[in-house]
């Protein structure tokens, strides 16, 4: 099944019958278009082109870009999905009911950038100890051995930039979909500020 391309708006709680409230993250996604397909035999893969997100200025995007979308306005985000997907032609938009009796979906998204973190906050190290005398409270320890082999590992976890990085939350469970409003609502945290892009695309893993 191909993703969608959506915002996120933010986080919010809602009431089943019974007065459970669950926590969800509200994911608006207005209606996507298919602006072309790849197959087998002329690229290597089936795959199809989506577009979605804020319309763009056609002054702000580049010849090849404004070409794919023929007549009509640029979006904001162009996303390929590979596979093939039954019922699904050029030039037609797809919409937040497609998650209608999806139970599971999958949610990808950039998390928000921390900037350079040392190692407590960026690797959740324990840190020395907050006594009187001791020195070594947030810093990293030993990053490697002497004689050998008389350097660092590469990967070795230190201080550095932290955040900024595509993040999956998998599984995440669909509880309400309106379509006027074409929002979806899913349990639980999404990676990314308010605003940010998201794709939401039916769970791998999980469904039902």
């Amino acid at each position: 099944m191909v993703g969608l391309i959506g915002k996120k708006l933010g986080m919010t709680q809602v009431f089943d019958s019974t007065g459970v409230v669950t926590p969800v993250t509200v994911i608006q996604v207005e209606p996507n278009t298919v602006l072309g397909q790849k197959t087998v035999e002329k690229d290597g893969y089936e795959a199809f082109v989506i577009a979605g997100g804020d319309m763009v200025a056609e002054k702000r995007v580049s010849k090849p870009v404004r070409g794919q979308f023929g007549d009509g306005v640029p979006r904001a985000c162009i996303r390929e999905f590979r596979g093939a997907h039954e019922g699904i032609e050029v030039g037609a938009e797809l919409t937040v009911s497609m998650f209608a009796e999806t139970g599971f979906v999958d949610v990808v998204a950039t998390s928000k950038g921390k900037g350079f973190q040392g190692v407590m906050k960026r690797h959740n190290f324990g840190g020395g100890r907050a006594t009187h005398g001791s020195k070594f409270h947030r810093a990293n320890g030993s990053t490697g051995m002497a004689a050998t082999p008389s350097r660092v590992h590469k990967g070795t976890k230190m201080a550095g930039r932290m955040g900024h990085e595509r993040s999956t939350m998998q599984n995440l469970r669909v509880v309400r979909i309106d379509e006027e409003k074409q929002v979806v609502l899913v349990k639980g945290a999404v990676p990314g500020p308010k605003g940010g892009m998201v794709i939401v695309s039916q769970a791998k893993k999980r469904n039902g």
